[in-house]
Order: C-alpha cells, then structure tokens, then sequence
C-alpha cells in the first residue's frame, strides 16, 4: 500500500502500520509523483494487455457500458491511498491515466469538503474515510477526462474567463444544454456557464448550467464562497443531462478542473469518459 500525503492538512494524518508514505504538495506535480511509476514498474513489469492506442485502432471498439474491473492480471493488488484535496486526487490520477495505470486501486481520504467524497459516498470523518480507504472493497468508476488529458475527480466548470455571463454552446453527448450570446450588462441572474461531475455508472458524467456566477467575485460582495475558485453557481435542474461527453465552444472561455484553472482562456474544450474505468473505493 502506498500513502500520498498532499498538502499541510494531509501530513497531520498519522500511520501506524509499516506504508511507502510520501509527503507531497496539494496539488502534486509530475515530479512529485514520479515514485508512483516506479512502484507500478515493480508490481507490473509488463502489460500485456491492449495498450489504449491499440484498443482506439480496433473497429470493433467495444461500448463504455457499465464500469468493470482492470483486465491487468496484477497478482498482488496495489493501493494507492491519497489524502488531500479534489484537486489532489485529480493529480494523482491524471498521472496514473497518463502513465496507463489505472489499474491501480485508489483510496481516498478528503481533507476538508469534498464533491469527489460526496459523489462516491465517501464519509468525510477522516478516521471513517481512512478506514475505508485502507480496508474497503473497490467499486469500478467512469473516468472522466479532458483533452489536455486531466482526469476530473470532483467537478469541472466551463465559464466566461473574467466571470461575467457565458457566450457559449454547450453539448452533452447530442443534447444542446446551453447556447448563449453574453450582454453588455452582467445580471444577477442569467447564463454564467456550466458544471460537469464524473458519475458512478454508465453513460459516465452529468452536467448542469448556472445561473449564477460560478466563481467568487469580490466586487459583487461574493466573499461568503470558498476558496479563490470554489464551485458555487445556482443550477438550474431543468437543464441537468447524463451522457458520455461534454463538448463547449465559445468566447474566452475558463476551463477549471477541481479547482484548478487552466492558464489561459480557450475557444473549446471536450470532457469525455476514458477508455480505461477507474478502480475506486467506496461504499
């Protein structure tokens, strides 16, 4: 079993029994997690299953139906326990999905709130987390993703970049959920964009459009939301679809995964269910 501490609160969780533990940053880089491919190296030397360039070349692709366990023949199960944030778990598995080792079984125990706990049932008392994470049974997720290849494990957002309202159209799978052409003015109530979450079965996400600013803005006197970028937006149910792929094109737009914002504005994005299913805890 490997630890991931990431961040200051995760390094307050202590560890009785004998486990790699490493201590990383709340949102680990690359570097930080080279360990991890080295561990899953030792535990699986050769894949010799499809890689996904050879499953993608198949005609006869099979249908990403209900979520099921790593065809990899791993003798001995590894478990990767990561203690920290969404935005924590999002990087751990961005860099197990690019690495090709999803096989790996993943706790996790949230520090502080959490969608990715709360989609999965995952109690958020760290000691009843902890206990899951380490002694739970894994139950195949959808793997939801976007096309720089950064897994999504709480929520991702697609917004106006300066958070005024959205000028944008927004699809999931054939369903136009949003298509908007932003004012002069910035309303209380309008258009501001929208919010996917990666589901626990098939088709794989769901997605909702806001009506309200997504993100805290301290001039509207916004300061009750959480965080610099804390997801907070009034959904609006009527518009709530389930399907395999989002897809969003527009003006200027902020594409934020977990928390975390892409560097610069974008005129598209796509968030789609990957080809290999995670291979979660939870209850």
């Amino acid at each position: 079993m490997t630890i991931l501490r990431c961040g200051n609160l995760a390094r307050e969780v202590n560890f009785t029994a004998a486990n790699d533990v490493f201590d990383l940053s709340e949102a680990p880089t690359r570097q930080e997690l080279k360990p991890i491919d080295a561990i899953a190296r030792e535990v699986l030397p050769v894949d010799p299953t499809p890689s996904l360039d050879e499953i993608a070349m198949q005609p006869d692709v099979a249908h990403l139906g209900t979520p099921g366990p790593a065809p990899q023949p791993v003798p001995d199960p590894w478990r990767i326990v990561v203690i920290g944030t969404d935005a924590s778990l999002s990087a751990v598995l961005t860099r197990l999905m690019r690495a090709d080792n999803l096989w790996a079984e993943i706790g996790f125990v949230p520090v502080g709130p959490s969608l990715a706990a709360t989609n999965w049932g995952i109690p958020s008392l760290v000691d009843d987390s902890l206990r899951l994470a380490t002694e739970g049974v894994v139950k195949p997720a959808p793997l939801i993703r976007d096309d720089t290849a950064v897994a999504v494990a709480g929520s991702a957002t697609v917004t106006d970049w300066d958070d005024k309202e959205i000028s944008a159209e927004v699809i999931v799978d054939d369903d136009v959920i949003l298509r908007h052409a932003a004012g002069p003015r910035t309303p209380a109530r309008g258009v501001f964009g929208a919010k996917l979450v990666p589901m626990t079965d098939a088709p794989g996400l769901a997605a909702v459009v806001a009506d309200t600013p997504i993100h805290e803005v301290p001039a509207r006197g916004l300061g009750r939301l959480l965080g610099r970028t804390a997801p907070h937006g009034t959904a609006v149910a009527a518009t709530l679809k389930t399907g395999r792929a989002l897809q969003a094109g527009g003006e200027n737009l902020r594409i934020e995964v977990d928390g975390v914002s892409r560097k610069r504005p974008v005129d598209r994005v796509t968030f789609y269910r990957h080809l290999r299913d995670l291979q979660i805890v939870r209850p």
